[in-house]
C-alpha cells in the first residue's frame, strides 16, 4: 500500500481529517498510530534511562553486600578492582533514597612521585586534581551539573582529611579514597569521626603508597579491624580486576 493510499485509508476510517492537511492549516494532529507519540500510552513504557549498578566479580559482589550490611567498611585490593567506583556509586544510591543526608568524600593530598607545587583558589579548588577520580565516579552516576547544584547546597562535601578532627559525621555517607596514603594516627581520626546513621568506606591499595616505606597505616589498620564482627574487610584481588586485561597481568608481574 503506498503512502497516499494509506493516508487514503485513514481518512475513510475516520483515523486522520483531511481538513487538517490544507494548506492553511497550521496545526496537525499526530495520527494515534504508525509512529512515536508524546501523548502517554497504554504499553506504559519507560522512557528513562537509568544505569544499573551490578557486580562484575565475586569480590565486587562482597564488597556491595558488605556496604549493604555494615557501617564500616575497608575495601583493599589493586588498581582497576572498583573500589572507588562502587564506593562512590553507593552513596549516590543511599542519597537518591533519602537513607542518608549526604554525601562527604575525602582524600589525601599526596602527589605520585612528583610535586606540583602552589595551587590558586579556595579550598576546593585546590583539592580539585586530588580528588578528580572522585568526580569522575560522581558524573558517571549523576550529571556534571547535577553534582555542581548538590555540593552548592552542601548534599555534596569536600572535606580535607587535615581539616577532619574534631567533627562528629551523622547521617552521611563518608568515602575515604586513596587511605594507603594516610599513616595509621591519620586513619585513627578518621574512622572515629563516624556518627549516626552513617556509613563509611574506606578504600586503598597497601601496595601502591606514596609515602615512605612503613609510613602507611592501612595495613596495619585493616588487620586489627578484621577481629571486630561488626566491621567488614573486603580485600579484592586480580581476578576482581574490571579494566584492561593488561592491568591484571602487569599487577601479577610487577
Amino acid at each position: 500500500m503506498s503512502k497516499r493510499s494509506a493516508i487514503k485509508h485513514q481518512v475513510r476510517e475516520g483515523v486522520l481529517d483531511s481538513r487538517e492537511f490544507l494548506q492553511d492549516a497550521k496545526v496537525r494532529r499526530l495520527p494515534p498510530r504508525g509512529g512515536w507519540s508524546p501523548l502517554p500510552s497504554n504499553d506504559e513504557r519507560d522512557q528513562g534511562y537509568l544505569k544499573t549498578l551490578k557486580p562484575k566479580s565475586d569480590g565486587q559482589a562482597e564488597l556491595m553486600a558488605a556496604v549493604d550490611h555494615a557501617n564500616l567498611v575497608l575495601a583493599l585490593g589493586p588498581a582497576g578492582t572498583g573500589k572507588t567506583y562502587l564506593a562512590v556509586a553507593k552513596a549516590v544510591e543511599a542519597l537518591e533514597a533519602g537513607k542518608v543526608g549526604r554525601i562527604v568524600l575525602s582524600r589525601p593530598a599526596v602527589e605520585a612521585g612528583e610535586s606540583i607545587g602552589f595551587l590558586p583558589g579556595d579550598m576546593e579548588d585546590k583539592l580539585a586534581p586530588y580528588l578528580r577520580p572522585l568526580y569522575d565516579a560522581l558524573s558517571d552516576r549523576l550529571s556534571m551539573k547535577r553534582v555542581k547544584a548538590l555540593m552548592a547546597e552542601g548534599l555534596i562535601e569536600i572535606a580535607p582529611i587535615g581539616y577532619m578532627r574534631g567533627r562528629t559525621l551523622n547521617n552521611a555517607f563518608i568515602v575515604v579514597d586513596e587511605a594507603q596514603n594516610c599513616t595509621y594516627v591519620q586513619l585513627k581520626m578518621l574512622l572515629t569521626r563516624l556518627g549516626w546513621h552513617s556509613t563509611m568506606v574506606v578504600t586503598g591499595d597497601p601496595h601502591q603508597s606514596d609515602l615512605l616505606p612503613g609510613v602507611s597505616g592501612l595495613s596495619d589498620i585493616a588487620e586489627r579491624l578484621e577481629a571486630v564482627p561488626e566491621i567488614a574487610v573486603v580485600r579484592l584481588a586480580e581476578r576482581d580486576i574490571v579494566r584492561h586485561p593488561l592491568v591484571a597481568s602487569m599487577i601479577g608481574v610487577l
